[in-house]
């Protein structure tokens, strides 16, 4: 964070040396508009969203080809009441992978009625997620547990991870050898597009979460003509996508879980895991190594440990959950708290195996892995000596990169002066996609405006609480105000104060989320 400064200043010609331009056959000045399909919307309510409407939407697998093979987009509408229309909003929880149908819902209601009833917001599953088709499941039940470790400690470890990330890209070109060449940010960019065309649109209004700043921030390159409003929150750094950005959030990641470490410290009268951080996190890796041993339940070895604190590092509201969890295998030897821990925050279904099977297949299709094992192995062993916590997770997360099928097509270069005002929200310490990558766009996006949310830690940070962040978000989609500041930032909003810990213990130890966080999709 101390280098926001120079971010801000090197940021336009760091994009320019590290990214590509737009790929072949994807011209941002000269797209036709895309043929108009029908849409036919049919209610399909909830209790909490009565009004929710749903249709689906055919495209073409390959956008260079319209007339080729259609694959399907299921969408989902809350419908404007307002006499003013401003159009279609399309929201996007990020990933990729993320199914985004019910977050028009929450959209819709968490924005001022005023301001949401002014717009047609409109989720998607993106191509190959969820109720889309084909949606992908490249190996199911890739992620039982319990897996090897992931810290590859010796030579039989780390051939046992080689072969799970190995065979997990065979199986995805097996099954799918047709498709992965279009499951990627540019094609589901066009299809955005194909979006905006079948609601008779002639511009778009776009609010994405995570790696869905990415996919809008590639559509305003594509599409700038086509743009009314943009919202980014939790920016992606388009400087790094994507192996550099796995290595970056991995330091990122490492001081939220210390965090965490050091609220537990805090509140030692509640979890009795000792007043000194480094005395906490040293009992969490001993945990850790215990695990590795016997994993708790049958269930949770050691990667199925990081992968139930990795929530953690997105959203502190989960912390008073876990160190209850870590307090109840460490001092009573009771493993029930951590097994359901796991099963509520880490554990993965039919939906995670779809959601990491387009995750894979986006991020291995966008951007240049590393083919050579030996790189992988140097750089993430180093960046464990400095971030122990998730690294080696991360790494075998995205092995399947290193022997993806596809060829890549390169990232985009965002650098933008085309478009209407933008309006960004960064928390300063969000691990997921860090500061800088707010910062670098914010730099990119001509006449964009950033608000910063000092202190803050949490990944996906508006419509969470913070009055002052949603009151920016409001003014924008109402008529499209945007703050003006200076020395880089536009306005900082004070950061929501740490969880505590619960003032008794419920019956259940189930752990509920913001509804905002447990729409977003994690790992982008």
């Amino acid at each position: 964070m101390n280098q926001r400064a120079a971010v801000l200043c090197a940021a336009a010609v760091v994009v320019a040396g590290t990214v590509t331009a737009v790929p072949a056959g994807a011209s941002p000045s000269h797209s036709p508009e895309p043929a108009r399909a029908a849409l036919t919307w049919k209610g399909c309510g909830t209790t909490g969203q009565p009004t929710l409407q749903c249709a689906s939407l055919k495209v073409p697998l390959d956008h260079q080809r319209p007339s080729g093979e259609q694959i399907t987009l299921a969408l989902s509408r809350v419908p404007h009441t307002a006499k003013t229309y401003q159009g279609p909003l399309l929201v996007d929880p990020g990933g990729p992978g993320g199914r985004g149908l019910s977050l028009a819902g929450f959209v819709a209601s968490a924005l001022p009625k005023a301001v949401s009833a002014q717009y047609d917001v409109i989720g998607f599953d993106p191509r190959g997620v969820g109720k889309s088709t084909p949606a992908l499941d490249c190996a199911p039940g890739h992620f039982a547990s319990v897996r090897p470790d992931s810290v590859p400690s010796t030579e039989a470890i780390e051939e046992a991870n080689i072969a799970r990330a190995r065979s997990f890209a065979t199986a995805c070109a097996k099954k799918y050898a047709r498709v992965l060449p279009y499951i990627d940010t540019v094609s589901a960019v066009r299809d955005m597009d194909a979006i905006r065309a079948a609601v008779r649109a002639p511009r778009l209004n776009y609010f994405g979460y995570s790696y869905g700043t990415y996919l809008g921030a590639v559509y305003a390159k594509l599409y700038p003509q086509r743009v009314r409003r943009l919202v980014l929150d939790s920016v992606v750094d388009p400087t790094g996508v994507w192996y550099e950005d796995n290595l970056t959030q991995d330091l990122a990641f490492n001081d939220r879980h210390r965090a965490l470490m050091a609220w537990i410290a805090r509140y030692d009268k509640t979890y009795g895991l000792g007043t000194d951080p480094e005395q906490v996190e040293t009992k969490w890796y001993a945990m850790r190594a215990a695990l590795a041993g016997k994993p708790a339940g049958g269930r949770v070895g050691a990667s199925e440990l990081e992968d139930t604190f990795l929530p953690g590092g997105y959203y502190n509201g989960y912390w008073p959950h876990l160190a209850e969890a870590f307090a109840a295998y460490v001092n009573r030897k009771d493993t029930e708290p951590l097994v359901e821990a796991y099963e509520n925050f880490a554990a993965v279904d039919t939906a995670g195996d779809n959601g990491y099977s387009v995750y894979t297949s986006v991020q291995c299709r966008d951007a240049f892995w590393p083919r050579d094992w030996d790189e992988w192995r140097t750089d993430n062993w180093s960046a464990y000596a400095k971030a122990p916590f998730m690294t080696w997770n991360n790494a075998w997360y995205n092995a399947p990169c290193a022997f993806w099928p596809t060829g890549p097509v390169g990232p985009v270069n965002l650098t933008n002066g085309e478009l209407p005002p933008a309006l960004l929200f960064q928390a300063t310490d969000d691990a997921a996609t860090p500061y800088e990558g707010g910062a670098t766009v914010h730099a990119l996006l001509r006449d964009s405006s950033l608000v910063v949310e000092e202190g803050g830690q949490n990944h996906g940070i508006t419509l969470s609480g913070n009055t002052c962040l949603d009151k920016h978000l409001a003014a924008y989609l109402a008529d499209g105000t945007v703050p003006r500041g200076t020395g880089g930032v536009d306005a900082v909003c004070k950061a929501q104060p740490d969880p505590k810990p619960p003032a008794a213990k419920v019956a259940s130890r189930t752990a509920h989320g913001s509804t905002l966080h447990g729409l977003l999709g994690f790992r982008g």
